[in-house]
């Protein structure tokens, strides 16, 4: 067997040990999720904190006096937005659940009608309130059957509840030491990395924080203006529930075309029900139609543009999968995960239209040998340009 053989082999079983390993990983954090959760989200902070507290140390103060300002500007911003929602929803619920006989007598009286007209389908029977509670009766034992199962999980689980209230607690304290320890951190990692690739992993790394980190901030900063906008916009207009349609509808922004879809359904049912005129349903369609103009030609190009680089189908496909696979934790890993991934595709593309498997290494018949410029492109290898002779 010659040393070409062997090499081969050996770069064979190498490759099957690294996956063996990042399947091994993959394993222990589907495993360990409830408990990496806190330290995930505290990670998250700590980063999207680390650009200003290095501002702050350029500006000339020490790290932990950086690192305090931001974690009480953090805190604050956290406190204020406890203060002003939390009440504000309180309200709103208080609103919705008053109003749910005014919404049930509507979609008995007259959305059921409505829909029975345009498909001709008898849809009284099956969505009638009564038809729905004597079918609940039937199965009273079925039903009765799982109640008493999912109480038996709730009061075997007194000690997740526990575990949810110490990470609550534990992500102030970890954002802490992320901010504190993050360079140090970053400086550990680092120093794993072979010294001959040290150069494009950092140049790798950077490329995935700073399209990450805009797009989180752009994305946060886009939610709330929306939310307040929509909000605010249907409390204008007379809507009682407008600023719980707005602050859903600013929240699902987040879910392309799934936050203004759902605010303008939410909005032009509640504009029905309390009002029952068109005036106010025109009303919701100019606050949510404003809104995406100023969020499509403003808001979204000047605080997101195409930072992350993905499709909206991939991010979506990236937060549901993630979900599916690891819980709550693979829905915060997702969006880096997806970052990390696409700065890597776009890297082996790189490499990938410069190598020799994509250029081929004889000429097609009748055609001038070609090759692969620096920048991807196939040009004539007869070509005077001073610039392909140095590629």
């Amino acid at each position: 067997m010659d040393d070409t053989a062997v090499n081969d082999i050996a770069r064979f079983f190498r490759r099957l040990q690294w996956a063996l390993v990042a399947l091994a990983v993959l394993w222990l954090v589907w495993l360990m999720g409830p408990v990496l959760t806190p330290f995930v989200v505290a990670a998250l902070l700590g980063w999207l904190g680390d650009p200003l507290v290095d501002r702050l140390q350029r500006a000339g103060r020490s790290r932990n006096t950086a690192v305090v300002l931001v974690f009480a500007l953090m805190a604050l911003l956290l406190a204020l937005a406890l203060l002003i929602l939390v009440p504000t929803l309180q309200r709103q619920i208080a609103t919705l659940v008053h109003s749910l006989p005014n919404y049930r007598d509507w979609f008995v009286d007259t959305a059921i009608p409505w829909l029975e007209q345009r498909t001709r389908l008898d849809l009284s029977t099956w969505l009638n309130p009564e038809y729905l509670i004597e079918q609940l009766r039937v199965h009273w034992e079925r039903a009765g059957g799982v109640a008493t199962t999912a109480l038996g999980y709730l009061s075997r689980s007194g000690f997740a509840v526990f575990a949810m209230v110490a990470n609550v607690v534990l992500i102030p304290v970890l954002t802490f030491f992320f901010l504190r320890d993050w360079d140090v951190f970053v400086e550990r990692v680092a120093s794993l990395v072979p010294r001959d690739h040290l150069g494009t992993a950092s140049r790798l790394a950077k490329e995935s924080s700073d399209m990450l980190g805009g797009f989180l901030r752009g994305q946060f900063t886009v939610m709330l203006i929306l939310g307040a906008m929509y909000g605010f916009g249907l409390w204008a207009i007379g809507i009682d529930l407008g600023l719980l349609i707005g602050i859903v509808a600013g929240l699902l922004t987040f879910v392309p075309y799934l936050g203004p879809a759902s605010g303008v359904i939410f909005g032009v049912i509640a504009a029905l029900v309390q009002h029952g005129d068109w005036k106010h349903v025109a009303g919701v369609l100019a606050v949510f139609g404003i809104g995406q103009v100023i969020e499509s030609y403003w808001l979204t190009p000047k605080l997101v543009g195409d930072r992350i680089g993905l499709h909206p189908v991939a991010v979506i496909f990236a937060v549901l999968a993630g979900g599916q696979l690891f819980g709550f934790l693979g829905m915060l890993l997702a969006l880096p995960v997806a970052a990390v991934a696409n700065v890597l595709l776009r890297y082996a593309h790189a490499r990938y239209t410069q190598s020799r498997l994509y250029a081929g290494q004889s000429p097609a018949p009748g055609v001038g040998a070609e090759r692969v410029s620096g920048g991807g492109i196939i040009v004539p290898a007869d070509s005077d340009d001073e610039g392909e002779g140095k590629a």
